[in-house]
């Protein structure tokens, strides 16, 4: 793709993304997401309504009237998008690819995050880091972070959660927030996970296809692993085929779902063909609650 027809579909994802960040998420990614604290702001005169375990006992009395002290929020978040760019994202079965989904997903996050003035970064990887974007802040930082979720070429085909964890844990030099967007067809990512949990907010957000759910009976076709390049022809009439498909997807389902439990991480499920609007609301609205 020419370069001025790349830019011409990250300008449309862009608008597209914005206008949801706008309409739809306003106020609920800023809700769900604390900054690294409270900053003192001012020293001012007590008012009905105020807190009163926030008086200055100090100033209360040396002046005689009652004064409390005032903090703020501090809103500055480093974010960072830990994206999955192998193999078995470029599947899709539903007007779209896992990796488009993935892509789109990360640009809402991305401009969700420079809207509310954090920094947002990426990293992406496959079975290698394949791209690292330092966080930074800025519509021009986040039009090159979407032009790299849509067109990297990765070198790499195998999928390797715990590498892509262990150097977003070396990435970070302060505590953030980490969206892990993959569809974690990589075992043995637990230790590297639980190291990550200690420092920093993980929210592992898993796409995935609804064929990869549920076979379809269309009688013979040929599958080809993405990640392996192997190919097998496959005959989706067979009701046994169908049943171990369908029981073979809700164990790994629940295998990840209890992994992520045991580590106290909860975890957005999103599907190709799908909107992903109301799961990602759901997600920042339970959130917020749960503060």
């Amino acid at each position: 793709m020419v370069p001025a027809e790349i830019l011409k579909k990250v300008r449309r994802i862009q608008i597209t993304t914005r206008a949801l960040v706008n309409d739809v998420l306003a106020g609920q990614y800023h809700s769900a997401f604390k900054g690294r604290g409270m900053e003192f702001e001012e020293v001012r005169e007590y008012q009905p309504g105020d807190d009163v375990r926030s008086i200055d006992w100090n100033v209360t009395a040396r002046t005689g009237r009652p004064f409390i002290k005032s903090f703020r929020e501090e809103r500055e978040l480093t974010v960072l998008l830990v994206v999955d760019v192998s193999g078995s994202l470029e599947f899709g079965t539903h007007s779209e690819f896992k990796s488009e989904l993935a892509a789109q997903i990360g640009a809402t996050l991305a401009l969700s995050a420079i809207r509310n003035n954090d920094k947002v970064g990426a990293l992406l990887f496959s079975d290698r880091v394949e791209r690292f974007i330092p966080t930074r802040k800025g519509s021009r930082h986040v039009l090159r972070l979407i032009r790299e979720l849509l067109y990297h070429e990765p070198q790499g085909r195998g999928t390797d959660v715990a590498l892509a964890l262990r150097a977003a844990e070396g990435v970070l030099n302060r505590r953030g927030v980490v969206f892990v967007l993959s569809d974690f067809a990589s075992p043995g990512f637990s230790a590297p996970l639980r190291v990550l949990r200690r420092r920093h907010d993980v929210i592992p957000i898993m796409v995935e296809d609804r064929l990869e759910r549920e076979l379809p009976a269309v009688g013979l076709i040929e599958v080809i692993d993405p990640e392996t390049g192997m190919q097998r022809v496959i005959d989706t009439r067979s009701a046994a085929l169908r049943r171990g498909v369908a029981r073979a997807a809700a164990e790994r389902r629940e295998r990840l779902r209890s992994e992520f439990g045991r580590l106290g991480i909860r975890s957005i499920e999103l599907r190709t063909g799908e909107s992903f609007v109301h799961p990602l609301r759901r997600y920042f609205a339970d959130r917020q609650v749960r503060r």
